[in-house]
């Protein structure tokens, strides 16, 4: 898998390149690994309502053919787009979301933080009350709230094409959370997003980038 940092780059630019690349790609083409900062945009999946976008304001809204509802990236985010063939890999899109999600996990808790997968709503959560405990989820989620209790680090949403993936998810390091106040994130009114510097830690977004694709590549390398 080919690593491509590609430092502060506009969305709508990133998300035609990846596109470009995947129709182009063949049975012989690498995969690859974008790692990029975005500038302020929300974000539309292919789900995606307008009354989950509140008041935008001055941050465009960008819509775009991944899965889901509508998110924001910002500085202070990782994003990671792996351009993945699964027909190589030999796995199904199922697989590739749960991978996803085990390389976000893996990196928090290389730092020392329990992530945490929510059933039917993608991307990883945490603790507000003890972001460091060990401690698993016990029984289902309260019907009226599954989130209760809980902070949205990471959000995921992906597109896949004749086997071939591209968007991917987004890790949040030290950014700016105030946008987040103004949608209803991944759809879900009330949603708590928080970042790594909310539970206190102080870690470059170079060294998660880093640390993160490590173990992408570890989980979607053959």
């Amino acid at each position: 898998m080919i690593r491509r940092s590609l430092g502060l780059r506009s969305c709508e630019e990133v998300v035609a390149d990846m596109q470009a690349f995947t129709q182009a790609r063949d049975e012989s083409a690498p995969d690859e690994l974008w790692l990029v900062e975005h500038p302020p945009v929300f974000t539309q999946g292919l789900a995606g309502r307008d009354q989950h976008v509140l008041a935008p304001g001055d941050i465009p809204v960008l819509a775009t053919n991944r899965g889901g509802q509508v998110t924001y990236h910002g500085p202070g985010q990782v994003v990671a787009y792996p351009l993945v063939d699964l027909s190589r890999l030999g796995i199904y899109v199922k697989e590739y979301v749960y991978r996803l999600e085990a390389s976000i996990l893996s990196v928090l808790g290389d730092l020392g933080i329990t992530g945490h997968r929510v059933a039917g709503a993608p991307g990883i959560y945490v603790r507000l009350d003890d972001p460091f405990s060990h401690a698993a989820l016990i029984g289902p989620r309260p019907g009226s709230d599954p989130f209760r209790g809980l902070g949205k680090i990471a959000a995921l949403g992906i597109k896949v094409t004749r086997h071939r993936t591209y968007h991917g998810a987004a890790l949040n390091v030290a950014m700016d959370l105030e946008p987040y106040s103004r949608i209803d994130p991944c759809g879900y009114a009330g949603l708590r997003t928080v970042d790594l510097a909310t539970f206190g830690l102080s870690v470059s977004w170079d060294e998660v980038a880093d640390r993160w694709a490590v173990a992408l590549q570890r989980l979607l390398e053959r």
